[in-house]
């Protein structure tokens, strides 16, 4: 489904230091990918260049989706076609309502799709039926996207989204950060609720403790901008045993 073959990717405008060195990666239907690795090892624009963040330059490589060149694709395109990215640090929006935004999202992907627009009926049942199973209140779906939730708040909040888009290729950057244990069952069961045969994940960690609630098909660490090794689910309770020195090495 996703094939990511010897990218190379820097911040543009900046002739120096190339973030991604030749980084390739495969993803078929219904699998589970984790990532781990230092912080700097380029994780995160990993995520960015998927979603297609602006500010990041590729200079080498190819990425399709279902045989498609994702790289020649606009934000709302690579959305249309199925990528979700949950961010690490979600935004506050002021002044849109949660529920707006929702469904202008799902409409918008529907429209694309040539798909009719859902119902507000519809809507409704969909909304109350997932944010319960999420434990968000009514009351945060009428205030503004993100405005004044805590941290584990947006991260719900995050998952409610996806699951209301029900996206082809879902990217979790981080979604850990900031959860005490409580928080992480409740995002991670929201997560395991959309693992399906025909829909792809990428799971970017720095800890072993949220694979124990989203078990793995493979794990890779990641290290100065490629992949230095990969393995199952087990590689992860090596990391977390041993840390990374092992690999900083292997990649200098």
């Amino acid at each position: 489904m996703l094939e990511i073959d010897n990218l190379h990717a820097k911040i543009e405008g900046d002739e120096g230091r190339e973030i991604l060195k030749g980084l390739s990666l495969t993803v078929n239907p219904g699998e589970v990918h984790a990532i781990m690795g230092p912080n700097g090892s380029g994780k995160s624009t990993l995520s960015y260049i998927l979603a297609g963040k602006e500010d990041y330059e590729v200079t080498d490589g190819s990425v399709t989706l279902d045989g498609e060149d994702l790289l020649e694709m606009e934000i709302d395109e690579r959305a249309a076609k199925g990528v979700f990215l949950a961010f690490q640090y979600p935004i506050e929006v002021p002044g849109v309502a949660t529920m707006t935004f929702l469904r202008a999202a799902l409409n918008a992907q529907r429209r694309t799709r040539g798909e009719e627009e859902i119902s507000t009926p519809d809507f409704l049942r969909l909304v109350k039926d997932k944010a319960g199973a999420l434990g968000i209140s009514q009351d945060m779906l009428r205030r503004g996207v993100n405005v004044g939730f805590s941290g584990g708040e947006k991260k719900r909040m995050e998952i409610l989204q996806m699951a209301i888009l029900e996206p082809k290729l879902c990217i979790l950057d981080e979604t850990d950060s900031g959860l005490d244990i409580d928080a992480l069952k409740v995002v991670s069961e929201g997560v395991n609720a959309l693992r399906s045969p025909d829909r792809g994940m990428i799971v970017i960690t720095h800890y072993q403790r949220l694979l124990n609630h989203i078990v793995p098909d493979f794990v890779h660490v990641m290290n100065k901008g490629r992949i230095v090794r990969s393995g199952g689910k087990e590689l992860a309770l090596e990391l977390e045993a041993n840390g990374y020195a092992e690999y900083q090495q292997d990649a200098a």
